[in-house]
């Protein structure tokens, strides 16, 4: 597929005559198709996607045109197959698109392609970047205001395996493209029915043994089929090639993660890898391959949810409504009681729109991305001025380095003491000992200094090391309230003065009920969460993160344009539901 940019053409006279005539009237509300067409004409371009299609050979279908689609897709929720259909035979597709009545379409493997040639080259925001730039145009967006960030997590899509299964299916992924790409050099290398009799079947479609020692003893035979396997492949009799499939690849980085290899008395030894100090240690979480299908899949935890694949921000403006104008003169005039309000007023309708997708591994935590959410909404000129976030997007560093870089404020409670004596509640937690940053010291509710100060730098972050000595502490009667260390002598970390002031600030002001009534407007966020899971955000679609991340901010484009459709045709989308006891209640009160 190339592409030869091109202009969208205007829409066929003979299907916006149909249209007219179908939506003429108020009564009937226009398609969504048809309301994009019509109020943001055409807002991509074929240019936007250059880098991703080359430009010689056969043209294909315009680019931009598949972004709308791909839109439309996720937002009707339709297979590749069906919105294939949709184009083919909707009126308020080919007016949306451009084309004539007569139009066949394409292939529904064409949209397919277009992902990933636009994941591949990293293109993936530009239909994001392009809408907002128009809603920014129009005043729907803008920087300086208000915004929300939540997330979620996302199950990528292939199944769940434990380390056993991992293996074995490694070894099986492994066979079966060499199998696929030169079967006369399997047959000739390996045995080939006993190796289909342990890797005929997925991992996954039958029970591993009860015992600890036969689950063992199956583990190391998968690492020894797997080492034969490499061997045969790096062999210089094998055809060089072989060595270049991915699946030979992956299990080469497997079983260097799950297993040591080595000769011990004219032998070989084959050991699984476990956590130390017992074992030989495993790589990172962040490093370790989860499934030999979706390399960036990972295994992550937030409270109780613990899953594979990859987490989810979604960012979206929270400003204050619009005046009503459901009064002449809303300057003067009463405001109306919830639910009074006439249909299409400004107060009830004006949409919170996403601003900003994030997708990550699931091991990324939130409080890694607060820089990078706030540095995506700079690059786009939709800065806020006011950021509501949970604790787990701050910390005292976060808050006073977003200040100072963007303006932007970030809000939110910060994460609470995690210390033993403060989860306990009974104790001398950090808050209990006296900090004097003048004389570098700090002094125990017993009255004892510390003996030591030491700057130093923690996983990237300065902080201050404090020490008291053994002495004082060892026949201290309050010790067991204070430390439970083996050293007999407590240790503090704390925070460096300026970000230390800032802790206290924010912690001070989060105790104010302003703070609370202000910090409600993040809430709001849980809604846009459940409409993107409704929309199969906690799903993934596709493998690999690159395509993840694709459907995901092709999601939040479709998103978008439903609250639009709510907004132009003066819906709100948080109906406000009155029950008949209210009403009754409400007509005798009149």
């Amino acid at each position: 597929m190339c592409m030869q940019p091109a202009p969208w053409p205007e829409p066929d006279p003979q299907i916006a005559a149909a249209i007219t005539a179908m939506y003429g009237t108020k009564k009937t509300a226009r398609p969504l198709a048809v309301l994009i067409r019509d109020q943001l004409g055409e807002w991509l371009r074929d240019e936007q996607f250059a880098a991703a299609f080359g430009d010689r050979g056969r043209p294909g279908w315009s680019p931009s045109r598949l972004a709308l689609v791909t839109v439309l897709q996720r937002a009707e929720k339709l297979t590749d197959r069906l919105a294939a259909d949709a184009v083919r035979v909707r009126l308020d597709w080919k007016y949306l698109l451009g084309l004539p009545l007569e139009d066949p379409g394409f292939d529904h493997t064409v949209l397919a392609e277009f992902r990933g040639k636009v994941a591949d080259a990293g293109l993936e925001l530009v239909a994001l970047d392009a809408l907002l730039a128009r809603l920014a145009a129009d005043g729907l967006v803008t920087a300086g205001g208000k915004q929300r960030t939540d997330s979620t997590h996302v199950v990528a899509a292939v199944a769940a395996l434990n380390r056993l299964e991992l293996a074995g299916e490694s070894v099986r992924a492994a066979l079966e493209a060499l199998t696929a790409a030169h079967p006369d050099w399997v047959a000739q290398r390996i045995c080939v029915a006993d190796f289909a009799r342990r890797y005929g079947t997925p991992m996954t479609s039958w029970r591993p043994p009860a015992s600890q020692a036969k689950r063992d003893e199956l583990a190391i035979a998968y690492a020894r089929d797997g080492y034969a396997l490499l061997e045969a492949v790096y062999d210089s009799s094998a055809p060089a090639w072989l060595r270049e499939l991915p699946a030979v690849d992956v299990l080469r980085r497997v079983l260097v993660q799950n297993y040591t290899r080595a000769i011990t008395g004219g032998r070989e030894v084959i050991k699984r890898r476990e956590k130390e100090p017992e074992g030989d240690g495993l790589p990172s979480g962040r490093d370790r391959i989860a499934s030999p299908y979706d390399l960036d899949a990972r295994w992550g935890v937030k409270r109780e949810e613990f899953w594979l694949g990859y987490k989810l921000h979604v960012t979206e403006t929270c400003d204050d409504p619009p005046p009503c104008t459901c009064r002449p003169d809303p300057a003067t005039a009463a405001q109306p009681a919830a639910g009074d309000h006439a249909r299409g007023c400004a107060q009830l309708v004006f949409p919170n729109l996403i601003t900003g997708v994030a997708t990550t591994d699931a091991t990324v935590t939130d409080n890694q991305m607060t820089a990078v959410i706030d540095d995506d909404l700079a690059a786009k000129n939709l800065a806020p001025g006011g950021h509501y976030v949970d604790s787990g997007y701050l910390s005292a560093a976060v808050v006073v380095a977003e200040a100072a870089r963007h303006g932007i404020a970030l809000i939110g409670p910060l994460l609470a003491d995690t210390s033993a004596q403060a989860r306990a509640g009974n104790g001398y937690a950090r808050e209990n000992f006296t900090i004097d940053y003048d004389h570098q010291r700090v002094t125990c509710p017993q009255g004892r200094t510390s003996a030591t100060w030491s700057p130093c730098t923690q996983r990237g972050k300065d902080a201050i090391v404090v020490c008291f000595s053994a002495a004082d502490c060892g026949p201290c009667p309050a010790r067991e309230l204070c430390t439970t260390s083996s050293k007999k002598r407590r240790q503090l970390t704390i925070l460096p003065r300026d970000l230390a002031e800032a802790q206290a600030a924010a912690r001070t002001a989060e105790q104010a009920a302003s703070f609370q009534a202000d910090y409600a407007r993040r809430a709001g966020v849980e809604g846009t969460m459940h409409q993107a899971a409704s929309h199969g955000a906690r799903r993934a679609r596709y493998r690999g993160l690159p395509k993840t991340r694709l459907d995901h901010v092709y999601m939040a484009c479709a998103l978008n344009l439903l609250r639009l459709e709510a907004y132009w045709n003066g819906t709100p989308l948080d109906r406000r539901r009155t029950s008949h006891l209210a009403r009754l209640e409400l007509s005798l009160a009149a």
